[in-house]
């Protein structure tokens, strides 16, 4: 999101100056008269690194550490507490993360700056998200900043128990992948030549093997003696694919490739509409204009090729056409949703009735997840028995094949 800087006059004619982030220069007027300010000055400036206590805000915080800072602000803000006094506590209270306390000196000296608190979080985006700056810019133009955190909390515990159930579903595969690996590269580099040796010392130096067993014997010397072209071509490999998906295009392609995956594709629908609908409905009920908050679910979603679908419907939206109307024109959402936000529109309650499909999606996404562990555990442990059959039947051939020539004779 662009970064403006802007002088404007308060109420009492004192001057103000300091940086926002919004969609345009527009909004930041709007928002600027909103908070009773006459602007003077806006300008659009480059982004920067914000530095705290002379260190970085490049730090990652957990999860769930966000979720009780913003529950316990909530709570203070919600008992009259003013937001500074309030800062100040849970700064002072946060002995077991150094870095939100960091943060919060920081965010402290900007609201003392005359900075909102929106605008104060804006300069850590590694911490609060774009969602959580708009939500938090929402809830102090409405005056309803204490439910807007509320909000916020519950959206994160959300987001978050999706993130580790879908981890914690995709462990026992991940597990059995390596365990596949790790026989295949064992049984290639120590088994598959010491078989050769023995079939040499019983049938000869001449001794024909099967084809198979050529090949795996093959594969075996290839490993021993190129070891580090076959390192170095996996890390390349690895290292390379990562790079290519921090890519704009990487990114949607990987993610188009993922879509297009049978078992992956329903799993990765239903995970991408619960955080759209979750998000967007969150946006609009905090009072994010509907472009502004379209904007910011489009980056929230987590898939480059949704992310596109969005921002496209926002520019349709821009032009006069209802939300409805062009998320039921593209197939990559399933009806229900266009369905709903058609209602929302007509009743005036899209935040309302988006949470319903959210709760709906989310509840699939538990079951997806689970059948996806279901069907992803055979197939491994199909792909290490094929593995491990192949070795075991180049072994075993010629063994059979010298004991048929042995009766033979």
């Amino acid at each position: 999101m662009p970064l403006f800087s802007y002088i404007a006059i308060d109420s009492e004619g004192k001057t103000i100056t300091n940086t926002v982030e919004q969609t345009d220069r527009n909004e930041v007027i709007n928002a600027l008269i909103k908070q009773g300010y006459r602007p003077v000055s806006v300008k659009e400036v480059e982004k920067k690194t914000v530095v705290s206590s002379g260190k970085t805000s490049n730090k990652k915080i957990k999860v769930d550490q966000l979720v009780m800072f913003t529950r316990q602000l909530s709570a203070m803000i919600s008992a009259g507490v003013p937001i500074l006094r309030a800062l100040s506590a849970l700064a002072e209270h946060v002995s077991d993360s150094p870095a939100l306390k960091s943060i919060l000196e920081g965010v402290i000296k900007e609201v003392e700056g005359g900075s909102t608190l929106g605008d104060a979080l804006a300069k850590y985006p590694n911490t609060f998200n774009d969602i959580y700056v708009n939500m938090v810019r929402a809830g102090e133009s409405a005056g309803i900043l204490d439910d807007v955190l509320k909000r916020l909390a519950l959206q994160q515990e959300k987001s978050s128990k999706m993130r580790k159930k879908i981890k914690s579903a995709m462990m026992y595969p991940m597990v059995l992948l390596v365990i596949t690996f790790g026989a295949f590269f064992g049984l290639m580099l120590f088994v598959v030549p010491m078989i050769e040796d023995i079939v040499k010392d019983l049938g000869g130096a001449d001794a024909q093997m099967p084809a198979l067993t050529t090949a795996m014997i093959g594969i075996s010397h290839f490993m021993i003696s190129y070891w580090y072209i076959f390192i170095f071509g996996i890390g390349a490999l690895v290292f390379g694919t990562k790079a290519y998906i921090k890519t704009p295009n990487g990114k949607y392609n990987f993610h188009k490739f993922l879509l297009t995956v049978p078992v992956l594709k329903k799993v990765m629908t239903k995970i991408v509409i619960a955080r759209f609908t979750r998000t967007f409905s969150a946006l609009v009920e905090a009072g994010v204009p509907v472009l502004a908050a379209l904007t910011v679910t489009s980056r929230a979603v987590g898939n480059g090729v949704y992310e596109r679908a969005i921002m496209a419907a926002e520019e349709e939206v821009k032009n006069g056409k209802t939300l409805s109307k062009v998320i039921g024109a593209n197939p990559l959402f399933p009806p229900i949703v266009s369905q709903m936000l058609s209602v929302g529109e007509e009743t005036g309650q899209t935040d309302k009735v988006l949470v319903k499909v959210a709760d709906f999606y989310e509840e699939e996404v538990d079951i997806a997840i689970e059948g996806l562990g279901a069907i992803i555990e055979p197939i491994m442990i199909v792909i290490m028995g094929t593995m491990v059959g192949l070795i075991a039947a180049a072994v075993m051939l010629p063994i059979a094949g010298m004991a048929t020539s042995i009766k033979s004779e």
